[in-house]
Order: C-alpha cells, then sequence, then structure tokens
C-alpha cells in the first residue's frame, strides 16, 4: 500500500474543511491517506477525519514550550491528536531560512514525542544542472538526521522534493524521481542498516492523478508529498486509487 500525504500549506477555510472531509468520507480509497492542515486547522480536521487518516503539522518547533511567539509545539501537537509532522519542507528552508541544523533540532524534538516526521529534502535547478543533486540530498540526510536514536519503524519518512517541480507544473520524470530515491535508500541503509531500508520514501512535486501511477509503480518510490492535488477532495481520492 502507498501512502499519500496531502500538504495544504496555507489554503483552506473552515468551510472547505468540513466540505473536504464530508466529500472524503463517501469516496473510495485503495491507498494510506495523511493530511497536514494549517495549525489553525488540526483540531477541526481530527473532528472530522475518518478513523483510519491521520492528522498532522506542516511545521513544528525544536523546542517543547516557552517564549516563542507563534510557533507550534511538538508535545502539544503530540496531545492535540496529531500523529506526524512536516520538517525541512523547501519552503521552509527558502522562505523561512532553515538550516539542515534546525531541522536536525526539531526532527529529534518531535521523534521524542511520538510524533511521526516526515524529513523533506531536494534540490533546486541550479544545483541540478550543475550536477550537485545527489551530494546535496545526502548531505541534507547526514546532517538533518545527524543526533537521533531509538526511533521506532514508522515513526521515520522521508520525502524528496526537487524544488525545482513544486507548484511549477515540472515534474521528475520516473526516471529522475527513482535515481534519487535509490540513492536515498543507499544512504539510509548505510546510516541504519536494516531500520533504513524500512524508511518509507515519498516523492513530492506537482504530484496530480494523471502522473501518480507512473511515479509509484517506481522500485524506491513508496508514496507520495502532494500539495495542490491535495486540496480538492476528487483529486486527492483519485490520488489514493
Amino acid at each position: 500500500m502507498k501512502l499519500i500525504v496531502g500538504n495544504w500549506k496555507m489554503n483552506q477555510t473552515q468551510e472547505q474543511v468540513r466540505a473536504f472531509f464530508s466529500a472524503l468520507k463517501s469516496g473510495p480509497r485503495q491507498q494510506e491517506a495523511w493530511l497536514a492542515p494549517q495549525a489553525l486547522h488540526i483540531g477541526l480536521a481530527l473532528s472530522l477525519t475518518p478513523h483510519d487518516v491521520k492528522i498532522g503539522a506542516q511545521n513544528s518547533s525544536e523546542q517543547d514550550s516557552g517564549a516563542f511567539t507563534g510557533e507550534n509545539s511538538p508535545a502539544t501537537l503530540k496531545d492535540l491528536g496529531a500523529s506526524f509532522v512536516l520538517v525541512g519542507h523547501s519552503e521552509r528552508r527558502q522562505i523561512f531560512h532553515e538550516t539542515n541544523a534546525t531541522c536536525a533540532a526539531k526532527i529529534k524534538r518531535a521523534l521524542a514525542h511520538g510524533l511521526a516526521v516526515i524529513y523533506c529534502v531536494g534540490e533546486t535547478l541550479a544545483e541540478r544542472e550543475a550536477g550537485q543533486t545527489l551530494n546535496l540530498v545526502k548531505q541534507q540526510l547526514r546532517q538533518g538526521l545527524s543526533d537521533i536514536a531509538g526511533w521506532h519503524a514508522g515513526q521515520l519518512i522521508v520525502a524528496y522534493e526537487p524544488v525545482w517541480a513544486i507548484g511549477t507544473g515540472k515534474v521528475a520524470t520516473p526516471a529522475q524521481a527513482q535515481e534519487v530515491h535509490a540513492a536515498i535508500r543507499s544512504e539510509l541503509k548505510e546510516m541504519y542498516s536494516a531500520a533504513g531500508q524500512a524508511v518509507r520514501l515519498l516523492y513530492g512535486g506537482s504530484v496530480k492523478p494523471d502522473n501518480v501511477k507512473e511515479l509509484m509503480g517506481q522500485t524506491d518510490i513508496d508514496g507520495a508529498l502532494v500539495g495542490g492535488a491535495s486540496l480538492k477532495a476528487t483529486d486527492f481520492l483519485a490520488l489514493c486509487q
């Protein structure tokens, strides 16, 4: 079974959230489904979601509590009922200047509270054209996952999202995506032995119903991290079929 994760980013009103889950409950799903709404809507989403659809956060702090105005505490997210967090999304790296070290601190704290982590890695177009993709992604893995231990199978997921394909309509070819996923798998196995083989790998970057099947057919792609195509229940259900 593939894992389809919807990242709603800073979208959806309460009315739209209610309409989405009403439609989601009425449609068939053959794949595992997770959703990350705005933090403001996590409680609402949890009250509406089918029991088999997990709800998570798009970001969480490297601190549990304190004077950090505007941050999301991983302890509070867990208490609220969230199941997972995204860490290191390209928008967090580019707009909010999060580094691999920042991601490492966030990952460690989230895992400590029993939240699953979807750690995002990927290159810009300039980095790809310079032939830096594989080395860059390996560096993101080594530095972002540098200080974690004792995590359980299923708690750690890695999402490869080429920055040049996010929201652009461009998509890595299945062969391009598989090449990077294979390199990620190899690196994780080197870092964690058998546990590295068990880490699920997601592809993110303009995934849509019309290209998802070929992407999901690749050996090392275990699911998708989806942006715009997850905002409408009809599209999300098509991905989950």
